[in-house]
């Protein structure tokens, strides 16, 4: 590891905190000399957005998974950071922090770190680290099978939202979590609070034999699908959208379809100075937070959905239909009902 850069693989399904935590873990001084690689599943990029820290040093890598279609511009960008530091093009940086989609998994990914030479020669995986929600974990592993693998290769697992969480569905999770992983330390966080020490060792992992068996096909999705009807797509809006008026739509639609939303997270443009940040998990929406400035010169709301058989023109219609349907009922005089 003295004479190679550590690579830490933060893992874990859909909404279970890798964000989060990888933003309070940059808050942390140790942690300043470090790039992020941000893999996100729809075409519009929202998470990279969301750590404290963006720089040159942050990349995204959008519009696909990098454990099937996008192990190519895994390999291609992890040697441009490379070339670009050598260049004196970027910041210093001595850790690599690779931040999957929730839908990942991260046994090809492990695969293209220890089995491309030049990768092999200048990066050491530090630390697969994998974060299970607390709340949801135990239906999430009895649903989604890539969930399930994402636990069994981690070296540390992190039991997210504890907070919100009753202490008997901790406790049943963690027990189910060690049986898969005997391993891997289980711990318990709340809001990505956890001291980087405890994680990040500085030495290179054992690469468990079972992680990189399969090799390409490991994934159970080297099309570029993934498995189960699963599929992400983003809404972008130009118009400002009226936030009560949303927030009722989309609750009609995890209402009806909850289970097969299984991701919605965007930047929702409702006429301020800065956009509402929208995250959501099947039934489960955080609350909504202002942020005083948009991120970026698009100030278009773009919300990106990971469902299970919903398509986006389905979606889409809906809301465009209830966006209509409310704008009919505003321009009808009072008293009057519209036909």
């Amino acid at each position: 590891m003295a004479d190679r850069l550590g690579v830490v693989l933060v893992t874990g399904f859909l909404g279970s905190g890798k964000t989060t935590l990888i933003s309070a873990l940059l808050a942390h001084p140790g942690m300043g000399e470090t790039a992020v690689l941000v893999n996100e599943l729809g075409e519009a990029a929202i998470d990279h957005h969301l750590v404290r820290r963006v720089d040159e040093r942050t990349v995204v890598l959008g519009s696909g998974c990098i454990c099937c279609t996008l192990r190519g511009d895994l390999q291609d960008e992890l040697r441009d950071l490379l070339a670009r530091r050598a260049r004196g093009e970027l910041a210093p940086f001595r850790r690599v922090v690779i931040e999957t989609t929730g839908l990942a998994d991260p046994a090809p990914v492990l695969s293209t770190l220890v089995g491309e030479p030049l990768l092999r020669h200048h990066y050491a995986v530090e630390a697969v680290v994998t974060t299970v929600d607390a709340v949801s974990g135990s239906q999430t592993l009895d649903r989604h099978p890539e969930s399930v693998k994402q636990a069994a290769v981690a070296d540390t697992l992190l039991v997210t939202k504890v907070d919100t969480a009753a202490p008997a569905d901790i406790a049943a999770l963690e027990a189910r979590l060690r049986a898969l992983n005997p391993v891997a330390p289980v711990r318990q966080v709340a809001f990505g609070a956890i001291a980087p020490d405890d994680l990040l060792r500085g030495r290179t992992r054992a690469v468990p034999a079972a992680a990189l068996a399969g090799g390409e096909d490991a994934a159970g999705h080297g099309d570029g699908r993934h498995a189960g009807d699963v599929r992400a797509f983003t809404l972008v809006l130009d118009e400002p959208l009226d936030w009560d008026a949303f927030a009722v739509w989309l609750t009609m639609l995890l209402h009806s379809r909850g289970l097969d939303v299984l991701r919605v997270k965007g930047l929702l443009d409702v006429g301020a100075a800065g956009p509402v940040v929208l995250d959501g998990v099947q039934h489960v929406v955080h609350r909504p937070r202002h942020l005083e400035a948009w991120p970026d010169d698009d100030h278009r709301s773009r919300i990106v959905f990971i469902t299970r058989g919903i398509e986006r023109e389905a979606v889409l219609a809906s809301l465009e239909a209830f966006a209509a349907l409310g704008r009919t009922a505003r321009a009808t005089p009072t008293g009057r009902r519209s036909a």
